[in-house]
């Protein structure tokens, strides 16, 4: 199994929200879904907005930039289903939001 990055506190992503953070030289979007994290790439692939900071409906985060939205489950872009973010692995222990890069 591939080594796993600790990027948040459980404590820090509230149900319904989402956060930015940097690890392992990448901007990864960390977001809370009734209590089970997901992790995507936190560039937008239209122009780069931050999807971290994005409003998020249900399990879809839209990019404040331009409104592109995306499945945080999947990383897959709801305006362009041939355009996607990379997803990542989490796995949670104790309180800590771990991914696998």
């Amino acid at each position: 199994m591939a080594e796993l990055t600790r990027i948040a506190d459980a404590a820090d992503i509230k149900p319904g929200s989402g956060a930015t953070v940097d690890a392992g030289g990448k901007s990864l979007a960390v977001f809370n879904i009734e209590g089970t994290y997901h992790v995507i790439d936190n560039e937008c692939v239209h122009r780069g907005g931050p999807l971290g900071e994005g409003d998020l409906d249900g399990t879809v985060v839209m990019c404040p930039w331009h409104n592109w939205t995306y499945d945080v489950t999947t990383g897959r872009c709801i305006n362009n289903p041939s355009a996607c973010v990379k997803s990542y692995p989490v796995t949670v222990e104790g309180t800590d939001i771990k991914v696998q890069l």
